[in-house]
């Protein structure tokens, strides 16, 4: 897609394997075999394996059985009882050679089961057509979360994106700030100049809005109709403020005529914010709540503005 400008709709970045096994000599020969197909990145032991699959969400992950404390199996078990890692396919690589543990591998979760010692190129090619398939689903779900007409998220990929940042920041006790958007008279511009000129500057914010984004962990998306929003991981709210105006000053720098807008000859954008601490007796949808509210407050204080809640 031309269009596309959202990470999250972006093009696939150099897959990740996650190599777990408890002896460095088998870690290093490994990584040696799938360095050329792949980013690698090792673990020593299933706490450390558990906690790196949750940082990294890595697109594949090769894990050894028996390990000192919590041994492959388990670990497997764990990856897949957790929403955040249980998409990504696991591997064992073992010397157990039981069909019963092949099968017990198989049924907890893992999509292939590889006894060891093993053919050095046979490993890489069933490890390359793992990644394949991963690439393709992942591709499936890039189309599935992006929006048709600005290229940018939509509001899926936002609601899914949303709640795991929202898991992630509660566990750190950070801040998590929502942005929402709206175009101005956006029905009155449609009616005045019609729907084909409309499309074009849904495209134009949708542009604008993604690239004022600070860099760092983010989304931008289309919520719907003329309605945009962005979720933004460690932002208190003088940060989303700064943020908000920002995107409503570079919607305001596109100078795209509105002949139709009680508010300025130009489009405007209208932005409500709201930022928390994630924790108890309070979810991401009350986030999103306070950040529409503040969003009519915008519009009611006279639009072309960023209110921000806290």
């Amino acid at each position: 897609m031309s269009d596309i400008v959202d990470p999250s709709c972006g093009p696939a970045t150099r897959q990740t394997v996650l190599i777990v096994d408890d002896l460095p000599v088998n870690l290093a020969f490994v990584a040696g075999v799938l360095e050329a197909e792949c980013e690698v990145i090792a673990a020593s032991d299933g706490t450390s394996a558990l906690r790196l699959a949750a940082e990294a969400l890595p697109d594949l992950i090769l894990l050894d059985v028996r390990m000192p404390g919590i041994g492959g199996f388990e670990v497997c078990r764990r990856l897949k009882a957790s929403a955040l890692t249980a998409p990504i396919p696991v591997i064992f690589l073992t010397s157990l050679s039981d069909p019963d543990d092949e099968a017990e591998g198989l049924e907890i979760g893992a999509i292939d089961y590889i006894v060891k010692p093993f053919n050095a190129p046979v490993l890489r090619a069933r490890v390359r057509n793992h990644l394949r398939l991963a690439r393709q689903h992942e591709l499936l779900e890039r189309m599935a979360q992006c929006d048709g007409l600005t290229g940018i998220a939509n509001w899926r990929a936002f609601d899914a994106f949303l709640e795991r940042q929202w898991r992630h920041q509660e566990r750190l006790r950070r801040p998590l700030a929502v942005l929402m958007m709206d175009v101005d008279h956006f029905k009155a511009y449609n009616d005045a100049l019609g729907h084909l000129n409309g499309d074009r500057c849904l495209r134009q914010i949708a542009r604008a809005v993604a690239d004022a984004r600070l860099r760092g962990p983010g989304l931008v998306a289309r919520f719907g109709g003329e309605e945009f929003a962005c979720v933004l991981p460690d932002i208190d709210a003088g940060a989303a403020l700064h943020v908000g105006e920002r995107m409503r000053e570079a919607v305001e720098a596109l100078r795209i005529p509105h002949p139709a807008s009680s508010t300025a000859p130009r489009v405007t954008l209208s932005i409500g914010g709201a930022t928390a601490i994630p924790g108890p007796g309070l979810d991401a949808g009350a986030l999103l709540e306070m950040a529409d509210e503040a969003l009519y407050a915008a519009k009611r204080a006279g639009r072309d503005r960023v209110v921000i809640r806290t």
